[in-house]
């Protein structure tokens, strides 16, 4: 029987791997906590350093450097604050600087006052302006303490990818704090933390096939880290505390290895991309490509279709068996206008929808995305004739 739905939202969360399934119920089995020191626990002690090694592994990191979460959000909230611990001393960030078209966890500013929160604008492709950040952090003064940037490696919406290098150059010369969303880029670009990209990133389990409630702080040294939000049993090096969730770090271990192998193939995703932009061209010869300026994730595009809303789009394309999103999934189900559209300068009421693919990804799903676009540009030129 021919298939009638296909998921094309993969930035929103990426299916499920078998391989991270399995490891899930294999974890599942062990009952014991990882924290007794009996046999029982060391097993289950086992299966949350593996995945710890495996998860570092993805960005070239120590895996002591690796603290899991229960995702993104809580690593952005415990990143994003002037309170951090340096042995048994303290620092103290004076200022987060961040950019216009960040992800919501990271331009809401986590535990820092609005007033210190410095907003980076970005051009028209939605790359943060270079010059804006080093003059910001030329004027900061440091007798306050220090700067905490923190910038996305990658859109969610729009799949472009920033100058990390450079960013990092910049801030490491005026002294400050580098954290990096890397939320949508590990598993699809080369994420290297011995190359200096970053002093933090920040990972989420769901984003490359593993399972959702999990996510990581990746740390280039543990010679300073940020207070932690939940103090306990000091579970994770008393980084954050609380029973591991095993199952589900299981699973983001097993991921993790899968991301790391699929490097190897993500300019097949890319080529893949390209004929479904080739698609919405050819059916809608006017519609809005965004980021196309500037390197973009081989497995995501956002368009505009002019004279339709992104919502009526996406339910279009919904009920035509299509899976996509109209911008970033994470504003509790509404759909409006896009932040990081208008960042980029298209204006505060501009929608888009968002195709975002990966290695399962086959002929089969875009000719379903072909044909619920060929309905939908037909009923958009049958209005505008009747207009």
């Amino acid at each position: 029987m021919a298939r009638t739905r296909t998921y094309l939202d993969y930035n929103a969360s990426a299916p499920l791997l078998s391989t991270a399934r399995d490891a899930m119920i294999a974890a599942l089995d062990v009952a014991a906590n990882p924290s007794s020191v009996h046999a029982e626990g060391r097993a289950a002690r086992r299966l949350i350093e593996n995945a710890r090694r495996d998860v570092a592994a993805l960005v070239n990191a120590k895996a002591e450097h690796v603290v899991f979460t229960s995702g993104a959000t809580e690593a952005a909230s415990m990143l994003l604050t002037a309170d951090w611990r340096m042995g048994r001393g303290t620092v103290r960030m004076s200022r987060l600087h961040v950019s216009e078209a960040d992800h919501p966890c990271i331009l809401n500013g986590g535990h820092f006052p609005a007033a210190l929160v410095m907003r980076i604008g970005v051009d028209a492709n939605g790359i943060a302006d270079l010059a804006q950040l080093s003059a910001a952090l030329a004027a900061h003064d440091k007798g306050e303490g220090l700067p905490l940037v923190a910038i996305h490696a990658a859109n969610n919406e729009t799949g472009v990818i920033q100058p990390i290098d450079r960013i990092a150059e910049i801030v490491k010369a005026a002294g400050g704090i580098l954290v990096v969303d890397a939320v949508q880029a590990v598993g699809r670009i080369p994420i290297d933390m011995s190359a200096g990209c970053a002093d933090y990133l920040i990972l989420s389990s769901h984003k490359i096939g593993g399972p959702k409630g999990v996510g990581a702080i990746v740390a280039a040294a543990d010679l300073m880290m940020p207070k932690p939000l939940i103090t306990g049993g000091g579970q994770e090096k008393g980084h954050r505390g609380g029973t591991e969730n095993l199952a589900a770090i299981a699973g983001f271990g097993a991921a993790a290895r899968q991301a790391l192998a699929g490097l190897a193939g993500i300019a097949a995703v890319g080529h893949r991309r390209d004929g479904i932009e080739a698609i919405v061209k050819t059916l809608v010869p006017n519609a809005e490509i965004f980021g196309t300026g500037a390197p973009r994730l081989a497995n995501t595009t956002f368009f505009a279709i002019p004279g339709i809303k992104a919502e009526t789009a996406q339910i279009a394309f919904d009920l035509a068996g299509v899976a996509l999103s109209a911008g970033s999934a994470c504003s509790s189900g509404k759909v409006g206008p896009s932040h990081v559209l208008k960042a980029m300068g298209f204006g505060d009421s501009l929608g888009a929808l968002r195709v975002s693919i990966g290695h399962a990804t086959g002929a089969e799903d875009i000719e379903l995305f072909r044909i619920a676009l060929a309905g939908i540009a037909s009923r958009r030129a049958d209005r505008e004739k009747a207009a």
